[in-house]
């Protein structure tokens, strides 16, 4: 098992959103840690280990370093606003 991670910056992103979106992002987290590529994750172009899994219009982008058995979430947040 992984373990995971969450950026102070990315708690604040979860802290911000309505309850049932903050229930869907943080089941997709702590499912990191039993897979951390799961089903339609994609790899972001351009980085060594940063993922990204989508939950509904939301966002979780993530590395993995494989060495430390660890899963690192960067940012959380709306399609529209989280690869700035």
């Amino acid at each position: 098992m992984y373990q995971v991670l969450i950026s102070r910056s990315a708690e604040k992103q979860l802290k911000k959103m309505t309850p049932q979106v903050q229930r869907k992002v943080a089941a997709v987290i702590m499912s990191l840690e039993i897979e951390p590529r799961p089903y339609g994750s994609k790899k972001l172009t351009g980085t060594v280990s940063s993922y990204r899994v989508r939950v509904g219009d939301y966002r979780v982008i993530y590395d993995i370093y494989e060495c430390e058995i660890v899963v690192s979430v960067l940012k959380i947040g709306h399609r529209r606003d989280v690869y700035r």
